[in-house]
């Protein structure tokens, strides 16, 4: 392994200025130390990040406060069952005394979008985000529009089983990089939020939009072995067939990751290394991330359903049979 010296030390550097992030966030956000720390992959990944929890668990509060310390333009949208694609996107208005059409652009024109309960609207209101969150563009009429960067997509969703919610499209699903599962607190986090509810936290910005840039630039310049590669493309082709890596899962599997999954996988644990202050991955940042990365992009087996098998569960049984380099 060759690195260049003075870009190990830099990447020392600049994850202290986000390890300085993650704690004025913490200052507001009790008990989610894992959730923030996968925003701030996603981020340095250009990737977008599905949140999914009962109500009340402060998704929305994570979201705004991270785009507080980042001094990142925010826009919240509330997806609703009559909600339309062009309340989210844009429109053309017609103007009577110019007889021109003049676009007025959406709240998807932003740094950070809060895509709030995005399951409760219909499929073409989700799949309206798919070109922005893929192409960082937005057309509107016969033109398109760039989006600046960052921009990050947070989505929040309700568990599928409450009422009034929609699947969302496979391919919406697979276009976020993380899908977190927000669980409830502990009593003794809860009392702190309680006690921190109390007081008036002010949340100080730590980074501008031309240090995130950099940080980007940087994360990717992470070393990873070829044998990590190699480890991280046998776990993703696992979830495809189990059956070659004697892995136990193939009457739960209907269909596996595809392949930006790997990508995603793979980026992500040069963004985890970079904010442990490390300039190469590890196994251990693989195995960090493949849950997040992988359990929204394995669609189950009607097997699967009725003997309560998840996601999660056939991604344990991957990481425990596949050794790691």
């Amino acid at each position: 392994m060759s690195i260049n010296p003075q870009m190990a030390e830099r990447i020392k550097n600049e994850s202290a200025r986000w390890q300085a992030l993650k704690s004025e966030i913490q200052k507001v956000i009790v008990g989610q130390d894992l959730n923030i720390e996968r925003v701030l992959v996603g981020l340095l990944c250009n990737g977008h990040i599905l949140l999914e929890g009962v109500p009340g668990l402060a998704k929305t509060t994570l979201v705004k406060t991270i785009s507080q310390a980042l001094g990142l333009q925010f826009s919240r949208v509330q997806f609703t069952p009559d909600l339309l694609p062009s309340d989210l996107l844009g429109t053309l208005i017609y103007n009577q005394k110019t007889g021109d059409f003049i676009t007025k652009k959406g709240p998807v024109f932003t740094n950070v979008l809060l895509a709030d309960e995005i399951n409760r609207s219909p499929a073409k209101v989700q799949s309206a985000l798919l070109e922005a969150m893929q192409e960082h563009q937005v057309t509107i009429g016969d033109q398109s529009y760039p989006i600046a960067a960052p921009f990050l997509v947070l989505a929040t969703q309700n568990p599928i089983d409450q009422e009034g919610t929609y699947h969302l499209p496979e391919a919406q699903v697979d276009r976020f990089m993380f899908k977190l599962l927000l669980t409830y607190p502990t009593p003794a986090e809860e009392k702190a939020i309680v006690m921190r509810n109390a007081q008036d936290q002010t949340v100080n910005q730590v980074l501008n939009n031309q240090d995130i840039l950099e940080s980007q630039a940087l994360a990717k310049e992470v070393y990873v072995d070829e044998r990590i590669v190699d480890y991280i493309i046998s776990i993703v082709n696992a979830t495809r067939n189990p059956a070659h890596y004697e892995v136990n899962a193939t009457d739960h599997i209907a269909y596996g990751a595809s392949p930006r999954a790997t990508l995603a996988l793979h980026q992500a644990a040069q963004a985890l290394a970079f904010l442990k202050k490390r300039h190469f991955v590890i196994p251990e940042d693989v195995k960090a991330l493949a849950h997040d990365v992988l359990r929204h992009r394995i669609i189950m087996s009607y097997e699967a359903e009725a003997e309560r098998v998840t996601a999660d569960n056939v991604i344990d049984k991957i990481l425990t049979t596949i050794q790691s380099p």
